[in-house]
């Protein structure tokens, strides 16, 4: 017994155990927030809220304690630092030290400072901005004082009831709990989190919806458990009370501006740190470089150089010792306990001293150097006024500062298509209803003309910025728009007036009419709709569809921030089946209002599997019966009604009173303003119903039941209403016709209507294979007619997926799927995504600079083709391989097949001769165009390796129908197996994958928010901006510090050898023939300045003249400015001038009395001259900044040389500096020194560089020769290169070479 209860307790502890673990990972996976309100006369100790983060945000990194530690600690994570600091610090150990302890800390101690002093303004800066924050103010409750009070947003804690006004910021991450507004609506602006400037609709959480009087939060008595802090900003799930869901729309996130609600009230959720906004705001990305990659290398090289000349100084040194035996030298050093050394310890006491010495070869100024320069360039590059689009008022954002130099150096391009390419302002051009094609030509002669008057425009503003004349307007006086429409100059003007002005087609327009006319008249007689002929119904059931089947929300005319009320009495929403049950019953049929129960209108493009949701509880069985009941005749009375209690009688139309729509992505709103054009117009939206208003039918409320929203791997969304006028549960459905078709019910061809049907379904496949192939975007239009029966079950199934914990998001994903099955096909849509300007020539320009271009597009296949065409990514001339597989097998062969056809195609053309220098393979004029599909397969690591061979050896490769994470392998698979540079760029979240996986990613700041922006490295407002961006600022940041690099590294070591070859002399003892000071101070002050200036404004060729001749950037993909072997020659080239610059000078004073510094204080000068002259060869563009720079370093080194020479009688006896300049100052051999000397040691570079710019001048020379003929003349020689060479038209001038170049260029 005593055993049986000893295992009793024993389980019963385990059972504990067990209970406790779960407890303790739930309590890691959720978070429980209680009202603060309940705790306020309670000890610290006993709030539930006290482990959470207060609102206090501090973005700092030190304080006025953990500075110095913190900031040294960080600046000793780079090696170099670490290395001169134990040099500086060796430098105190009496038996090795070469110079004064104090002064061999200084250099050292100056950049740590410079770095320090960067740091910490910027942390200060960021103080200020924490503390600006920090110190705003909002109302919170107080339970003292029974009101709102004002408080700083750093006192606000989480489970504060806070109350939000119109157009204010909120300060901590809100559950909204009550509202203004009379639908229980709360509209936000995120444009702070992702930039999009559209409104987004949030709600009061459901169990507060019905709520009567306003809110009280001393009666406030419910506890939330929710999801850790994360940083997505598109989930947020939670439960109140265990009863009710939290979903994303009930949160308001810090950050975000209140617009369009005069109150609100909610509880903070999560603050300060753990906000999202906080937990997204991760600063400017940190890459390293290709550049610093290779120069890390160099460094290397030369510490072991330093080495190997500090060895060999010691074991001289040793031998030199060595031959004295036991006579010790007189001037030998004893240790320090007054005894002898033997020579194998001086040796080894030496090789310390000489790393002090020689520790100048290690440039410890050049990594400050390269951040400045870099942070100069970077501002340069934003005052290009080039760079800057006035239509968007932006501007190149550069967001990694210390990588603009692999600008100069991309090899592979990836680019989305839609917003990248194009404009991603969708205008409608074409559609099919019921099989029917309506081709809108008079919408596309009026597209036609916008273009035209465009163009027109563009003309007269470049030859002197005038309008058009008024007699070359009024010939167009037959237009079917205004005149005053075409005057307009502003092109973003001209682009709204396009999407928003649609010419309907007038056979489409007269069936809608009669449509609505009929449906008017079998309303009115009270006849059964299911009696509209099936044409007409499709046509009237496409607009409708059109209308709804969005997010789009509706503004008023001349206030787009102000939301449109057009509410019509509504009941309590639906929370479970059974209040489903009771909407259906006679009492609530006879009121004929339209209610919703949607809460969760996930629509964000970036979702992998977002559906909407509905919040409700399992449901019961009787839904069956009670659905059958009878209906009352006047149910729908109401929702037919021309003319609801808020309607005042007065048609919407076009002229006036005209509506506005915010949607989420640009082809929402073209599809509504074309059914507007059709007087089937959206009027306004709230989230449990639609009004729509239709002609002859006035305004109609549709119950928003659900809605599915679009995600990429769906690529549909659909929603479910309740059909005012048939009284029917409709789901409309709106995607891409790759999935749309394949979900189409397959017709019975037994029957005419089945055979009518299928004709339907071919005619509109074959109409969407004519819009691919105009490059219009397509999407399907279907929908499906549910039964009680077939939506009761499909709810309790639904609300099984909302309410379930695990799992959510996949549950909700095959709710949708087993929704969206088996639909009738409506009709297509066309619409037109124009190219964005420049692109063309943009895309021309960066393949002759020998840039692989594909494009990875998630469009249709034909669309996508037919757009590369227009944007000559593919041309015609080209052969194209296409791969279409429908399994792994056909994939392989497929490419199999490509790659023995590419052995036996002809060798590549001239045209991809620029890029045969940058990759080893052959580039033939093909063009590879995949889709989604086989591109799954051919990235299966079987397939991959064949894929790339194939897609490396075509000059165009276009992936179609791709989705974010493919695009990512893509460009991942390219860059790790072909060791190239890759930059990608894109405009929207499903680009940002791709954009963080590239060696460089570019964002667009387009019509799709700003997640591409803020996760990219650079920023452009058009496509177009590549070109100059890559081909102009990043060949000359690459050349300068390219060039910068490389003379540092001779500047240090020609120095360094001066000292080294003294050593000969001295006994390889370590001493030094220029003063300590000079030594210190030679590189960080007196040589510093002018390779900065040069850094910063060289420029090898003009702006104009790498445009025009873009294959001058082939010189950055091959590293042509910084090769291997430039290093040894740069170090080969410096021991040669420092052997000139020691044995000239030492046997000019050969023999005579003078003292050490007096013969090395002039080596030191002839270094300083050559080294400055060498960087004056080197120098390819000469400004004032460049003189004053050189004539600035003289100077500076003269004066302190006599300031120091002066004041310093007796520093460093017996060699006294005293006096030392002056004398030199005065010695005419002193000067003919100045001048010999830097001409011998100079020579050489000089007759290498005018030879190699004599006869064998690279490309870029050859530019820099070309920039420096006339603009006439370089005008003819760019005409004269297009003509073949040994034409009747071949040139024959005297600038013959230049020409050449072009033509092999």
């Amino acid at each position: 017994m005593a055993r049986e209860s000893g295992d009793t307790g024993t389980d019963k502890s385990a059972s504990k155990v067990k209970k406790q673990r779960k407890k303790k990972t739930k309590e890691n996976k959720t978070r429980t927030v209680h009202a603060n309100i309940l705790y306020d006369n309670a000890k610290g100790e006993e709030n539930p809220n006290r482990h959470y983060a207060n609102n206090k945000i501090k973005t700092t990194k030190y304080t006025v304690l953990s500075f110095l530690p913190k900031n040294l600690f960080e600046q000793f994570h780079r090696f170099a630092n670490v290395y001169f600091v134990f040099i500086a610090l060796l430098n105190f150990v009496p038996v090795v030290n070469a110079f004064q302890p104090e002064l061999a800390l200084a250099p050292v101690v100056f950049i740590l400072s410079v770095t320090a002093i960067k740091d910490l303004w910027e942390d200060y800066r960021r103080h200020r901005s924490d503390k600006e924050i920090n110190h705003m103010d909002c109302l919170v409750y107080s339970r003292a004082v029974r009101r709102y009070v004002e408080k700083y947003w750093k006192e606000v804690r989480v489970g504060d009831f806070i109350k939000l006004r119109c157009n204010e910021i909120l300060p901590a991450d809100v559950l909204l709990l009550s509202s203004s507004d009379p639908d229980r609506l709360c509209h936000i602006e995120t444009a702070t989190l992702d930039g999009e400037t559209n409104l987004k609709q949030r709600q009061v959480v459901r169990s507060f919806f019905e709520l009567d009087c306003d809110f009280d939060p001393l009666k406030y008595n419910s506890i939330i458990e929710c999801e850790k802090p994360n940083n997505d900003l598109n989930r947020f799930r939670g439960y109140m009370s265990f009863l009710y869901a939290l979903y994303k729309e009930n949160l308001l996130l810090r950050g975000c501006t209140i617009r369009n609600t005069e109150e609100a009230v909610g509880v903070v959720i999560y603050a300060g740190h753990e906000t999202k906004a906080m937990l997204n705001n991760n600063g400017p990305r940190y890459k390293r470089s290709k550049l610093e990659r290779q120069m890390n290398v160099d460094v290397f090289w030369c510490v072991i150089i330093l080495l190997v000349m500090c060895l060999f100084a010691a074991v001289g040194h040793g031998l030199w010792m060595f031959q004295y035996g036991d006579k010790r030298p007189v001037f030998d050093v004893l240790s320090p306990e007054g005894t002898d050394l033997s020579p194998i310890m001086s040796a080894i006491y030496l090789f310390l001293t000489l790393i002090i010495v020689f520790q100048v070869l290690i440039p410890i100024s050049l990594f400050v150097s390269i951040e400045i320069v870099k942070i100069c360039q970077v501002y340069f590059i934003h005052q290009d006024m080039d760079l800057y689009d006035e239509e968007t008022d932006s501007h190149l954002q550069c967001r990694a500062l210390n990588i603009t130099e692999d600008l100069g150096q991309m090899q592979y391009i990836f680019s989305d298509k839609t917003g990248t390419l194009t404009e991603n302002k969708m205008v409608f051009r074409r559609c099919t209803v019921a099989g029917v094609e309506y081709s809108h030509d008079a919408n596309a002669r009026r597209l036609a003309m916008y273009q035209e008057i465009d163009s027109e425009e563009e003309e007269c503003t470049s030859h002197g910025g005038t309008l058009p004349r008024r007699d070359s307007c009024t010939s167009l006086s037959c237009c079917p728009f205004p005149l005053h429409c075409l005057l307009f100059t502003d092109n973003k003007l001209s682009s709204v007036l396009q999407e928003k002005d649609i010419t309907p087609d007038p056979q489409l327009l007269d069936k809608v009419n009669e449509c609505s006319s009929q449906m008017d008249f079998m309303r009115f007689h009270n006849q059964p709709m299911s009696q509209l002929p099936s044409d007409l119904s499709d046509i009237i059931d496409f607009f409708i569809a059109l209308t709804i089947c969005n997010t789009v929300v509706v503004s008023s005319p001349n206030q787009p921030r102000q939301k449109v009320r057009m509410r019509f009495e509504l009941k309590s929403p639906v929370k479970t089946i059974e209040d489903f049950i009771k909407r259906f019953t006679p009492s609530r049929l006879t009121s004929g209002s339209n209610n919703s129960s949607s809460s969760s209108l996930i629509t964000n493009r970036s979702s992998n599997k977002g559906c909407s949701s509905m919040l409700s509880s399992p449901s019961a069985e009787s839904t069956l019966t009670k659905l059958e009941e009878e209906q009352s005749p006047g149910g729908l009375d109401h929702a037919f009604s021309p003319a609801p209690p808020c309607y005042d009688g007065k048609a919407w139309t076009v002229d006036e009173g005209e509506l506005r729509y915010e949607a989420e992505s640009p082809d929402e709103a073209a599809l509504v303003y074309a059914a507007r054009a059709y007087k089937c117009s959206l009027v306004g939206r709230l989230p449990d119903q639609v009004t729509v208003e239709l002609p002859h039918l006035g305004k109609l409320n549709f119950e928003l039941l659900h809605t599915l929203g679009f995600d990429s791997t769906r690529k549909r969304m659909s929603v479910v209403v309740r059909h005012p006028l048939t009284d029917q549960i409709t789901v409309y459905t709106k995607g891409a016709d790759s999935v749309i078709m394949d979900l189409i019910k397959p017709p019975d061809t037994g029957n005419s209507k089945g055979k009518h049907q299928k004709k339907i379904v071919y005619r509109t496949q074959n109409y969407l294979n004519l819009y691919a192939a105009d490059g219009l975007r397509t999407l399907c239009i279907a929908k499906k007619v549910l039964t009680k029966e077939e939506y009761a079950c499909w709810l309790q199934r639904h609300l099984q997926a909302e309410t379930s914990i695990q799992g959510r998001e996949q549950l909700l994903f095959e709710s949708a799927l087993r929704l969206e099955t088996n639909l009738q096909l409506l009709g297509a849509t066309g619409i037109e995504d124009r190219l964005q300007d420049g692109v063309p020539e943009t895309i021309a320009s960066l393949r002759k600079a020998g840039l692989q271009i594909w494009v990875l597009t998630g469009d249709k296949q034909e669309t996508a083709v037919n757009i590369a065409y227009a944007c000559k990514l593919l041309d015609p001339e080209e052969e194209i391989l296409t791969l279409n597989a429908d399994s792994q097998e056909a994939c392989a062969l497929l490419l199999e097949e490509s790659l023995h056809y590419i052995q036996i195609y002809p060798s590549s053309t001239p045209s991809s001769s620029s890029f045969s220098h940058t990759a080893p393979f052959m580039v033939h004029r093909l063009g590879l165009v995949i889709d989604g599909r086989t591109l799954a397969y051919a990235l299966d690591k079987s397939l991959e390796d064949r894929f790339l061979a194939v897609a490396r050896s075509c000059r165009s490769v276009l992936c179609c129908r791709s989705t974010p994470l493919q695009k990512s392998m893509v460009v991942k698979l390219v860059r790790n197996k072909l060791k190239v540079m890759t930059l990608a760029i894109g405009d929207g979240a499903n680009d940002v994958s791709m954009i963080q996986v590239a060696d460089v990613g570019v964002g667009i700041s387009g019509q799709e928010g700003m997640q591409a922006v803020m996760a990219s490295d650079f920023a452009l407002p058009r496509f177009r901006y590549l070109q100059k961006l890559l081909l102009v600022h990043g060949h000359w940041c690459y050349s300068r510090l390219a060039n910068m690099i490389l003379y540092f590294f001779y500047k240090n070591a020609m120095f360094v050898a001066l000292i080294f070859w003294y050593q000969f002399y001295c006994g390889f003892s370590g001493s030094a023939m220029i003063d300590q000071w000079y030594l210190i101070f030679f590189n960080l002050m007196f040589s510093a300045f002018p390779q900065l200036i040069t850094g910063t404004l060289d420029k090898d060729v003009s702006a104009e003249t790498l445009q025009h001749l873009p294959q001058l950037y082939v010189n950055g993909q091959n590293s042509e400015e910084y090769k291997p072997y430039m290093f040894w020659m740069n170090m080969i080239d410096a021991f040669y001038q420092s052997l000139i610059c020691f044995f000239i000078p030492y046997f000019a004073y050969a023999d005579s009395d003078v003292d050490l510094f007096t013969w090395g204080t002039p080596i030191t000068t002839l270094a300083l001259f050559t080294i400055l002259l060498h960087l004056g060869i080197e120098t390819k563009t000469w400004t004032w900044m460049n003189w004053l720079s050189i004539t600035f370093s003289i100077a500076l080194f003269f004066t302190v040389a006599l300031c120091y020479n002066a004041s310093c009688p007796t520093c460093y006896s017996p060699s006294n500096p005293y006096w030392t300049m002056q004398r030199l100052l005065q010695d005419p051999l002193f000067y003919l020194l100045c001048v010999i000397t830097p001409f011998a040691a100079l020579l050489p570079r000089y007759f290498y560089r005018a030879c190699q710019g004599t006869l064998f001048p690279s490309p870029v020379r050859v530019g820099r020769q070309f920039d420096k003929l006339p603009a006439e003349t370089r005008r003819n020689i760019l005409s004269l290169s297009r003509v073949k060479v040994g034409s009747p038209l071949s040139p024959k001038p005297p600038f013959l070479s230049l020409t050449n170049l072009c033509e092999d260029l």
